[in-house]
């Protein structure tokens, strides 16, 4: 047999288009959190094709699944993680550089998770393959987890046991880096606030009302006062869900505002949620409302595991960044300019801190990454965004790599992202994120050494035990997150 690397990228270079494909129906259905059932059917279907025992409905949630491949003793345990839902208000025509919704008001794929869905199934069908090619022991599992836009799943899933008898886990995500993500993303805590008051004619008899909506109001102003006393890194986000109606005239009975807090550690999460929640008590004194906290969703943080990236590491520096055409050049290009003066200057800062000043016309005027940057655990930074791949790290050890989708800079959550999620640059940046993916799972179950220390890391971190951030009692919000 040949190398595994020439193995891995013959492979998924002869089953190219298949993985594609995946992508761009996903893409297609542009699902929203716990609304992904054409998504998750796809991927269950070609699994299932493959031979993969498809499981679903784990964690309480329809579209959630695991599909399995074991051989021999089945010894070690391989997962890998795939999301598959889209976002809100994001629609947009696959590959154009010019902004045209597809579906006006629709949905897009507007942080790629199609391509991350597809990805991982390219890498576990691969690792099923290299086990019956080799003949040699181990389980390969494609978690698909859904929501994670959302409330997400993986929080419900450990808490649920799914990977309680996982060795490790990989992924990746999209993004504008050929990378093992080397950063420490923030935790994450969030909330339904309702306010219950009186209704009355604003006008006639506005002194009979309690209004639900001014409750919401003084919450808001409370939360920015809060803002000036919590630690640098800590974020308040807010979002109204419901206010009460359309009628000035009539005080409002009813209102919801959601919250959300986010700081590096879950510990910290928790005590400043207690402190918004204190917040929306004050508020509810003042109005002559009542107040309810509907907690729906949490993530812990996620930390690379050391021992995981030192392997996957070298596995993509052996398969190289996307190969990018001229063709591929000049879209990124004209993507790139889509953007206005003021985010352009921004990217030209990012630019200069990673490829240096005397590179920034280059990379500006060729907006796609085409090299490796090495993972260094002594650069680690902290990123204020969250993701609950964190809880499955704290579950079993976990390991995140970025792979090019899109240009140099590229703002995530935006119609462009979504544009190039069905786009070349996304094709071949699932493509290569498949084979390190899946020569990163091969090089592991080698190095039994390796894995026992990414379990101690794991142990380390969590004390012996997984603990889930939200209480037993919270179940996964399908209907009202």
């Amino acid at each position: 047999m040949m190398r595994d690397t020439e193995w891995i990228d013959a492979f998924i270079e002869n089953n190219r288009e298949r993985f594609i494909k995946v992508n761009d129906d996903v893409w297609k259905y542009a699902e929203l959190a716990f609304r992904e059932e054409k998504s998750a059917a796809c991927l269950e279907q070609v699994l299932k094709e493959e031979g993969f025992s498809v499981e679903t409905g784990l964690a309480g949630i329809p579209t959630c699944f695991s599909a399995t491949y074991s051989q021999g003793s089945g010894k070690p345990v391989m997962g890998i993680l795939g999301e598959y839902d889209a976002l809100a208000g994001l629609s947009q025509e696959a590959g154009n550089p010019e902004k045209k919704e597809k579906v006006p008001g629709g949905a897009g794929h507007g942080c790629g998770h199609c391509a991350l869905g597809a990805g991982a199934l390219g890498a576990a069908v691969a690792v099923k393959e290299y086990l019956k090619e080799t003949g040699k022991d181990g389980t390969i599992i494609y978690f698909g987890c859904p929501a994670e836009e959302g409330a997400g799943s993986k929080q419900f899933m450990a808490r649920a046991g799914v990977f309680e008898q996982v060795d490790f886990v990989y992924t990746w995500h999209p993004a504008t880096v050929n990378q093992v993500e080397s950063v420490h993303s923030n935790a994450i805590m969030g909330a339904n606030f309702r306010f219950k008051g009186v209704s009355s004619h604003a006008g006639a008899t506005p002194y009979l009302g309690r209004s639900a909506l001014d409750a919401c109001e003084l919450m808001g102003v409370g939360c920015n006062y809060l803002r000036e006393h919590v630690i640098p890194e800590a974020r308040i986000h807010y979002a109204y869900i419901d206010t009460g109606g359309t009628a000035p005239n009539v005080v409002q009975d009813h209102a919801m505002v959601r919250y959300e807090v986010r700081a590096p550690y879950v510990s910290q999460v928790k005590e400043l949620f207690e402190r918004v929640k204190e917040v929306a008590r004050g508020a509810a004194i003042m109005t002559g409302t009542t107040m309810e906290c509907e907690l729906a969703m949490a993530f812990t943080e996620y930390i690379p595991n050391h021992a995981l990236a030192g392997v996957a590491d070298e596995c993509l520096k052996e398969v190289g960044a996307p190969r990018w055409t001229e063709e591929d050049y000049a879209l990124a290009k004209r993507f790139l300019d889509t953007y206005n003066e003021e985010t352009k200057k921004q990217i030209r800062k990012q630019v200069e801190e990673l490829y240096g000043e005397e590179r920034v016309e280059e990379m500006m005027s060729r907006p796609l990454d085409g090299e490796i940057h090495g993972y260094d655990p002594a650069k680690i930074r902290l990123q204020a965004g969250s993701t609950d791949v964190g809880d499955v790290g704290y579950a079993v050890p976990t390991l995140n790599l970025n792979i090019a989708t899109a240009c140099v800079g590229n703002v995530g959550h935006t119609w462009q992202m979504t544009a190039q999620s069905c786009s070349p640059l996304a094709h071949k940046g699932l493509l290569t994120a498949a084979k390190v993916l899946a020569l990163s799972c091969i090089r592991t179950m080698g190095q039994p050494e390796i894995i026992e220390k990414a379990k101690e890391e794991v142990k380390k971190r969590n004390g012996g035990r997984y603990q889930c951030p939200l209480p037993d009692s919270v179940q996964p919000p399908l209907d009202t997150y």
